[in-house]
């Protein structure tokens, strides 16, 4: 019986290499490895439903549950993660010291949905005092014009959104003053340290302590399948998640190396024995339940932000076939 063919859109991080160049073969599937970085591969998988299976902002995806169709179905594969107090920029003239002197400003967002900006609003919120409806929200490409939200949303009066200007760019925006901070994954090209700063300008240190007290690595995407493909071949969701689980498991093994750097960094094995120290041997874990703690929080966070209309239960996010694993 010949093997499933499937494209998959993923950006090439060190953690799924294996599966790009062939070293992990899902079972029973011939997988297409498309490497694209993930703005593309956003666009063309919520727009044109282009990939069989894609690399997708977890946001994205949680706010495509709330649809009738319900075009996705995700594993609980997590390709990128990220601490995002380091993510806050804010321009020097705009009279913000504080994480509180946000309230009342103008910020930059360039999609409002997505995963980032809803990862930072919901920190502002639950650990510096800011509630999510105490800011403007401006939207808008961050270093090209005439960016648009991916997925038309329906958000609650309380929540102030506005396009920025045809032509426009978020960058300049928050160099020239005309926006006062700006959330978002990319750090600006305006950044320069002076006029745009970071919030948090030593901001290790604040993301080591908020996970020495919440215990959240923030997730960024998951790993969605087109429905009709899933749905016509239900066993891909756990080959899938196996797959990518070995990829991971190489990538480990890789960090742990240390007769020669496998990282271009200086001190490459010094971070992975730091992370390991903080974290956890397993500090980038995959499944649900290790990270139920996680995706609670971040669905009570899309739900306040008022982009899911209720509180959506972890359990419906995943193939059901993800939930458990066969042990011998």
């Amino acid at each position: 019986m010949a093997n499933l063919p499937l494209t998959l859109g993923c950006w090439g991080y060190d953690r799924v290499m294996p599966l790009k160049d062939g070293r992990v073969r899902p079972e029973g599937i011939d997988l297409r490895f498309l490497d694209m970085i993930v703005e593309e591969t956003f666009f063309r998988m919520l727009r044109q439903r282009e990939f069989d299976v894609s690399e997708m902002s977890m946001s994205s995806y949680t706010v495509s549950l709330s649809r009738p169709e319900r075009p996705f179905v995700a594993i609980p594969v997590y390709p990128s993660r990220f601490f995002r107090h380091s993510c806050i920029y804010v321009n020097a003239n705009s009279g913000i010291e504080t994480a509180q002197d946000l309230i009342g400003k103008r910020v930059g967002v360039p999609e409002y949905q997505m995963t980032a900006p809803v990862w930072i609003r919901g920190i502002l919120s639950d650990h510096y005092g800011v509630p999510v409806d105490s800011v403007t929200y401006v939207t808008g490409g961050e270093e090209a014009p005439n960016r648009e939200e991916k997925l038309k949303l329906n958000l609650p009066e309380n929540i102030s959104v506005e396009p920025i200007g045809e032509g426009k760019t978020l960058a300049q925006m928050l160099r020239t003053g005309e926006i006062d901070a700006l959330h978002t994954a990319r750090k600006p090209s305006t950044y320069d340290g002076v006029t745009v700063r970071r919030l948090f300008p030593d901001h290790i240190p604040v993301e080591k302590q908020y996970w020495r007290e919440t215990g959240i690595f923030p997730i960024m995407h998951v790993i969605a399948i087109r429905r009709e493909v899933y749905e016509a071949n239900r066993w891909i969701a756990m080959n899938l998640y196996q797959a990518f689980r070995e990829a991971q498991r190489i990538t480990y093994h890789d960090n742990g190396e240390t007769s020669a750097l496998k990282g271009m960094l200086p001190w490459f094995n010094a971070h992975v024995e730091e992370a390991v120290e903080l974290m956890g041997p397993d500090f980038w874990p995959y499944g649900l339940e290790k990270n139920r703690k996680v995706l609670e929080t971040f669905l009570r966070y899309h739900h306040e932000q008022g982009l899911s209309p209720r509180v959506l239960r972890v359990e419906e996010m995943f193939a059901l076939e993800t939930f458990e694993e066969f042990v011998i």
